[in-house]
């Protein structure tokens, strides 16, 4: 299976929806697109839709960490939201929780960050 990319902006926010498997084969096509919408846009801040994501393993969990570094150099948040179970499991295992928030919904998240 494949990997779908979402991306929209909102103001200085980003939405990365992802749908798919986010593995060694289609982690460096997000990492890339991911980062160049964040250099041509002025985004300050990410809200990653895991919803339809049915498989993540440690190259998403790296390309995830990044863009978090990235977004933080230009003190801006990410947001991790509508999470499946499966995903959530590996968030929780690595950690990743401790630093990116975890919100209920997409739409909730933006509201936190003023674009709703």
């Amino acid at each position: 299976m494949s990997l779908a990319i979402d991306l929209e902006v909102r103001k200085d926010v980003l939405c990365i929806r992802l749908q798919g498997e986010l593995d060694h084969h289609t982690a460096e096509s997000l990492r890339a697109s991911v980062t160049k919408a964040i250099e041509e846009n002025g985004i300050r801040h990410l809200v990653l839709n895991l919803e339809q994501l049915s498989f993540m393993d440690s190259s998403g969990l790296g390309v995830i960490l990044g863009r978090y570094k990235q977004i933080k150099q230009k003190n801006g948040e990410m947001i991790v939201c509508a999470i499946s179970p499966a995903v959530k499991r590996l968030f929780e295992l690595s950690g990743l929780f401790k630093i990116i928030r975890l919100d209920e919904s997409e739409q909730y998240a933006l509201h936190r960050l003023g674009v709703a």
